[in-house]
């Protein structure tokens, strides 16, 4: 996984090297760094680094270790490609229902984003309908997704209607 950071430093001798050696303690390969002196924040510095790692284990301990070394992180995030897929539930359900699906959604595979619209009831129809996109990382955390609310879906007496992975 491709991951970008701006990581802000002390502007002290040093400085730069040290914050950039703990991506190699986990084991992660800089691409690219660009090093702003003109862009103070705090006597901080902005450093833009641009790095891969295998797992997202290795970017939180990365965090952690820059967090001891008071390196403070100002933004962090994939940079990878990422598949979205919509998913739209129709029936009688509420939103503890909703809760625990998306519960369970999380466990099933790794969202890097969720957003999700919830109807009313409406006093013309016999139920309600969500709206769910996600976005994940993992072209097979699709397919994990598919089978794990398809199967809540019939379980539960309800209608999905999976969108189309673009």
């Amino acid at each position: 996984m491709k991951v970008n950071a701006e990581l802000y430093v002390r502007d002290l001798p040093g400085q730069l090297v040290a914050s950039l050696e703990p991506i190699s303690m986990v084991n992660g390969n800089i691409v690219g760094v660009v090093h702003e002196r003109e862009q103070m924040v705090n006597d901080r510095i902005l450093v833009s680094v641009t790095f891969e790692v295998g797992t997202v284990a290795q970017v939180d301990e990365l965090k952690d270790i820059w967090k001891s070394m008071d390196v403070q992180i100002g933004q962090m995030g994939s940079v990878g490609k990422t598949y979205p897929m919509d998913y739209l539930i129709l029936g009688k359900f509420d939103g503890t229902y909703l809760d625990t699906l998306l519960e369970g959604a999380e466990k099933t595979a790794h969202l890097e984003s969720v957003d999700v619209g919830y109807s009313a009831r409406n006093t013309h129809a016999s139920g309600r309908s969500a709206m769910i996109s996600v976005e994940v990382s993992e072209r097979s955390d699709i397919d994990k997704l598919d089978t794990f609310f398809d199967e809540s879906c019939r379980k539960n007496g309800l209608i999905l209607i999976k969108g189309v992975l673009r």
